[in-house]
């Protein structure tokens, strides 16, 4: 019910091996679909041991072109709906560099569709495990490059991963409802919400904090990793600043746990989503648990800022400026 279709990412980077020798691998995207692709980012550049990975908002990646984008490249884009300018460009950018594109969205026909020599089409309205497809086709793709360039030894349990992590994240989102609905009483008029977290996570913090918080809810709000904490940001510390911290099971785990410690030493007004509390290791062995904390953070804050937006009376859809004016 909430599977992938793994054949599309094996087939598509088979299809791709048998024409060109793939050296390198960038990541471009916009906004939350940046940061979408960096959990498959984040494996990638800990996994192969060959390739050469990147990850690019598209502007700059159109801006200031890799001198080595070629023929030996895959630029993997995303864009939910398949129309952000910069992203589509990206697509050309790469094409007339000779780079093979691909390209995950929700919106089949779009003009990134037409633009990519391959296209993932994924799911969104349907459920919690649907708005996580876009990701997880994202880190599919990574796991056949790295497996059919040069072979991975943890193959088998990402592929079992798959098989279970979309059905535990729909369930945990289901069950956040009554944790979000206190997260939502507790925040709701705050000035300034900082957002962090670590290892393939840490550009989920990053998206709540540019996209649900600011661009869907218009709060004040900044992201930063969980290892700089204690390099600036643990200055503005003290009783109910407030702070949401997205909590890794896997090897970062302890990274984050210092600086919830931190936290709440100073009495700071916080909320942690942690993974574990979800069991996520009930669906994912150990040694791969980290590439799929992105996952269940962002199904699991999803209904946070539901709860947020209907104690504030601000739908998540309301905007300002975007798609009401040219900038």
């Amino acid at each position: 019910m909430y599977n992938l279709d793994m054949n599309k990412p094996k087939e598509i980077i088979a299809d791709i091996l048998s024409k060109n020798e793939i050296l390198n691998v960038a990541f471009v995207g916009c906004g939350a679909s940046k940061s979408e692709l960096y959990p498959a980012k984040y494996f990638l550049s800990n996994a192969s041991r060959k390739l050469r990975v990147a990850h690019y908002t598209a502007n700059e990646f159109n801006c200031d072109t890799p001198d080595w984008l070629g023929r030996n490249t895959v630029v993997i884009t995303a864009s939910l709906g398949g129309s952000t300018p910069e992203t589509v460009k990206a697509n050309s950018v790469a094409h007339s560099a000779g780079a093979t594109v691909v390209s995950i969205t929700h919106a089949a026909g779009s003009a990134l569709d037409t633009s990519a020599d391959y296209t993932i089409v994924h799911g969104f309205e349907a459920n919690y495990a649907a708005k996580l497809e876009k990701m997880g086709y994202a880190l599919a793709l990574a796991l056949e490059l790295v497996q059919q360039i040069e072979g991975y030894d943890k193959y088998d349990h990402m592929l079992d991963a798959f098989d279970k992590v979309f059905e535990v994240c729909e369930n945990a989102a289901q069950m956040a409802r009554k944790t979000a609905k206190q997260f939502a009483e507790k925040y709701q008029n705050a000035p300034v919400v900082y957002v962090m977290s670590s290892g393939a996570s840490a550009e989920v913090a990053y998206s709540t904090s540019i996209c649900l918080m600011m661009e869907m809810q218009w709060i004040n709000s900044g992201s930063f990793h969980s290892g700089e904490f204690f390099h600036g940001p643990f200055e503005i510390v003290e009783k109910d600043v407030p702070f949401i911290l997205l909590m890794n099971d896997g090897k970062t785990r302890a990274i984050d746990s210092r600086a919830l410690t931190f936290l709440n030493r100073f009495d700071a007004l916080t909320t942690v989503v942690d993974a574990k509390d979800y069991a996520l290791a009930n669906a994912v062995s150990g040694d791969v648990i980290t590439y799929f904390d992105p996952m269940m953070h962002t199904a699991v804050f999803r209904v946070f800022a539901e709860e947020l937006s209907y104690i504030r009376q601000h739908p998540l859809s309301q905007r300002r400026y975007m798609w009401k004016m040219e900038y």
